[in-house]
């Protein structure tokens, strides 16, 4: 007989499971309308893919992953999306959230499906697209996407799969009902988690409450051939040990089956374990062999208030007091409503919240079989809370931590390893509700831990652009002396050009005055100057220049060179002075400097065409 351990703490609450377990699951019918929210589990809600007045179909896919720890949500029945709002969501917080309506039509009809006869065809990547195409998450807990969890790193050798089929919470029967009719069904899915993960152990853990569906199990698992489908040497074992509250918890039901403790803040894969839940088992085995997504789940209804409690195969998103109307439920009696069970559930405000993927209980019981608890009143330090806690933490410590907001020792004292039992509150003789405060201090440290990433991302944005702004500063900068450098350089330019522009002028005034003293020493001064006698001599001295250009061309390309030269010179003092004086015509003088310096060159080209013409004659 294969050995097992014990945890620290735990205790032994009344069981309160017979109640539900007087008759065979029950389905329920269909309700009118379903609500169906958009987070169902832990990470990223879904994305809608539908619209308001859209007809779908039983099992249609009606909202998308959104991210890899995501999963997808499907249409329980065949309707029409009547609402895509926000609505009450069943969560300790009473809180609001996005939700998809459907108002069934009553038909219940089937998208188009496509079973597999044989999954052992299908390779692990196959099986695991569908199993997160099929919006299963853990169904035992806190709704961790099983996709994630079976993906594991090449890097990380999994040799032992974990079948949870503890159900430790009081009144809670849905995974013992499970057992007791699908058996056949969790070995299925056991079968095809096996071909997935490759385990060298298969361990089924049950408590000792539930030894009548012992016997089952083992020969539903006995018809799978797991060498075969692991390509390994693998043994599978229905192991039975005491029944101890919470042996349930994910940490306490591996170190009970191995031995081996998880270590604070760590994965049981890290140990080369994975931990499944019987219900996600069943799941599995209707995605992958019949095509069904995650639609339904079992739910048990009990409590004192409700005179039929029993199981219920429900569809997601049926309304909590349209299940509770198939029991015979009896509102007057009924001091409160709990979603989970009477130690980790919460109290239900609106009865119209749906049923969702996690949904594994609903427990109406009256006052005198569960009592309000009485006032809180002071810690008595009697360590009752430390010597339950099968978590192995100082609840008292955490306690006076909470009480002070001081999150940081919270930490230090793995808050996180906290799996919110409640079994420290069970025992305490001061009825300080001790989980309610470590609930809240969770989120104020994961708010806390929010915030920082919001603000290093914020930090990191604000550096982008002070950096971005620096550049932009320094481009302009240098675009700035970029641009006094072609300034200074222009000046200088047009510094040497003046300089050669008042040497040709003075130049030119040499002639003039040159030119004037032989006119005067030829003509008398006392004589004068007749009109008809200078025309005459002006064309007289256009012909010659004619003639003199005939014979010598060059000169007249010469001449027109620096004609253009003295146009360019007085064109660029006109701009430099319109500058200087912010002349409205600056734009117009621009443009004919710019003229002016292409007729100089055209005529620059001309003269050296010319002289190169001549060099080939010669």
């Amino acid at each position: 007989m294969k050995k097992i351990w014990d945890v620290h703490g735990g205790i032994h609450p009344p069981e309160n499971k017979s109640q539900s377990l007087s008759k065979a699951i029950v389905t329920a019918p269909i309700a009118p309308q379903l609500t169906l929210p958009l987070s169902q589990h832990i990470g990223a809600p879904a994305k809608a893919i539908v619209n308001i007045g859209d007809s779908v179909l039983k099992g249609q896919c009606i909202a998308e992953a959104v991210g890899p720890v995501s999963v997808p949500l499907h249409a329980p029945t065949s309707g029409t999306i009547v609402a895509i709002e926000q609505r009450t969501i069943p969560h300790a917080s009473g809180l609001e959230d996005n939700c998809i309506v459907i108002e069934s039509n009553g038909n219940d009809e089937w998208r188009e499906r496509h079973p597999i006869a044989d999954f052992r065809s299908l390779d692990k990547n196959m099986l695991i697209d569908i199993i997160r195409n099929a919006g299963i998450s853990g169904m035992g807990g806190a709704g961790f996407p099983t996709s994630v969890k079976l993906d594991t790193r090449d890097d990380i050798a999994i040799d032992t799969l974990v079948l949870n089929a503890t159900e430790c919470e009081p009144y809670i029967t849905a995974d013992h009902s499970l057992m007791r009719e699908y058996a056949d069904d969790i070995a299925t899915g056991v079968a095809i988690l096996a071909k997935i993960i490759k385990p060298t152990k298969i361990l089924f853990g049950i408590e000792d409450n539930k030894l009548d569906v012992v016997e089952g199990i083992t020969a539903a698992l006995a018809e799978h051939d797991f060498n075969t489908l692991t390509g390994l040497k693998t043994e599978a074992e229905v192991i039975t040990f005491p029944t101890k509250y919470p042996s349930g918890g994910e940490k306490q039901l591996i170190q009970i089956l191995t031995g081996k403790e998880v270590p604070s803040g760590g994965l049981p894969a890290e140990l080369g374990i994975v931990c499944q839940n019987i219900g996600t088992a069943v799941a599995i085995k209707n995605a992958v062999c019949l095509d069904e997504p995650l639609i339904s789940r079992i739910t048990t209804v009990t409590g004192d208030a409700v005179n039929q409690p029993c199981n219920y195969e429900v569809l997601l998103g049926t309304p909590v007091e349209f299940l509770l109307a198939q029991s015979d439920y009896q509102a007057n009696k009924s001091s409160r409503l709990i979603m989970g069970g009477p130690m980790m559930g919460f109290a239900v405000a609106n009865t119209a919240v749906p049923i969702i993927k996690t949904t594994n209980c609903i427990l109406a019981p009256t006052e005198q079989e569960l009592p309000t608890p009485p006032p809180a009143q002071a810690c008595i330090r009697c360590g009752m809370c430390a010597e339950a806690c099968p978590a192995s933490l100082l609840p008292q410590q955490l306690y006076w931590f909470a009480q002070g907001k001081e999150l940081d020792k919270l930490e230090e004292h793995n808050i996180a390893d906290c799996i919110e039992c409640g079994a420290c509150s069970y025992v305490c003789p001061s009825n300080i509700p001790l989980v309610q405060y470590y609930r809240a201090s969770k989120v104020e440290i994961q708010q806390r831990k929010v915030d920082h990433q919001n603000a290093e991302l914020a930090k990191e944005r604000f550096e982008a652009r002070q950096e971005r702004l620096q550049r932009l500063e320094d481009e302009k900068i240098a675009a700035r002396k970029a641009r006094q450098a072609a300034a200074k350089l222009a000046a200088e330019q047009r510094g040497k050009e003046d300089e050669r522009s008042v040497a040709v002028q003075a130049a030119v005034e040499r002639v003039k005055a040159k030119k004037s003293q032989t006119e005067t020493s030829t003509i008398p001064t006392a004589t004068p100057v007749d009109s008809d006698d200078l025309v005459a001599r002006a064309v007289a001295k256009r012909a010659a220049q004619q003639a003199e250009d005939a014979a010598n061309p060059e000169s007249k390309l010469i001449r027109a060179v620096e004609s253009a030269q003295q146009r360019v010179t007085k064109s660029q003092a006109r701009v430099v002075d319109a500058e200087a004086s912010q002349d409205p015509n600056l734009a117009i003088l621009k443009q004919a400097a710019e003229k002016a310096e292409a007729k100089l060159v055209a005529t620059q080209q001309a003269l050296n065409d010319f002289k190169e013409q001549n060099s080939a004659q010669e």
